[in-house]
């Protein structure tokens, strides 16, 4: 879990790096169709058959996860690395907001609502201030770049409850992660193609980005969730996964020499506080109540 979150936060330092080469967005297009190249290979070496009867929900997940990294692209054009990255991960909340509202099973306890809340606190006292201007060019961090990264964390987690709360639940993983790389790059790539952002500088570093994406992001480590979760509770997972966006601050300030503000940290703490509060709420309860 350790190596996952370093390489989940590693992504949006390496879509910011070449970004003057290729858009963000043309890039989750060309991973996404060449991760969905790599598991259609996987799904025919083990003789997996496509159950294509759940396309509705599949279609569902396809656009949500493709709406996700829109705004993660046009984020990335706007604000740090370190800003997206923290605010992308804010999905859980969303998710357990959905969840809550769809499954009886997953109504939310007292100390989730104050995670939640802590959570948006945070958010809010990470949004305030003036945007950091760079030493040449646009801003480095701006409102609207956080706002997008925002919405990006609600569209993964409406993929969250659209794939528990539908036929997908009991869908093999490798085909719902079909439905949403086949969906992502075909939908990003239109976007590109029209917002004029398709443009390709081919370069070493571009080449070694997308090869990184493609294998490593989008097939070894999705596949490689989807294992963990078989094997091991989904809570205790899920309290490692805050340390993603923790290493994407550190990456971003070190490799990108991106600027660092107290409002952002102070607000960066809260919200992982409050995530970390809503996923493992059940053994927080259990340690409350052994104290």
């Amino acid at each position: 879990m350790l190596l996952l979150c370093l390489i989940w936060s590693f992504q949006q330092i390496a879509l910011k790096a070449v970004a003057a080469d290729i858009t963000p967005t043309m890039q989750i297009a060309l991973r996404s169709a060449g991760a969905a190249v790599l598991v259609a290979a996987l799904m025919r070496w083990r003789g997996e058959r496509m159950d294509w009867t759940a396309w509705r929900p599949g279609a569902v997940v396809a656009l949500l996860f493709a709406l996700e990294f829109i705004f993660v692209g046009e984020s990335l054009q706007r604000t740090s690395a370190s800003h997206t990255v923290v605010f992308l991960y804010t999905a859980p909340l969303f998710a357990a907001l959905g969840l809550h509202w769809k499954l009886p099973a997953e109504r939310l306890t007292w100390l989730q609502w104050s995670g939640i809340t802590l959570a948006f606190v945070g958010v809010a006292t990470a949004f305030l201030g003036k945007d950091t201007p760079a030493a040449h060019g646009p801003a480095v961090t701006s409102v609207l770049g956080d706002f997008l990264a925002l919405l990006g964390a609600v569209a993964w987690g409406a993929t969250t409850v659209a794939i528990r709360t539908t036929r997908l639940s009991q869908t093999a993983p490798t085909q719902t992660l079909l439905y949403q790389l086949l969906g992502a790059a075909v939908l990003l790539l239109m976007v590109a193609v029209l917002s004029g952002t398709c443009t390709l500088r081919f370069t070493p570093a571009v080449a070694a980005s997308l090869l990184f994406q493609i294998v490593v992001v989008s097939f070894i480590s999705f596949l490689t969730w989807f294992w963990l979760l078989r094997q091991y509770l989904a809570s205790r997972l899920g309290v490692f996964s805050f340390l993603t966006p923790v290493f994407g601050v550190v990456l971003g300030v070190v490799l990108l020499d991106e600027p660092i503000e107290l409002r952002f940290v102070l607000g960066a703490a809260m919200v992982l506080t409050g995530i970390v509060i809503v996923s493992a709420h059940s053994m927080l309860a259990t340690l409350w109540k052994k104290a």
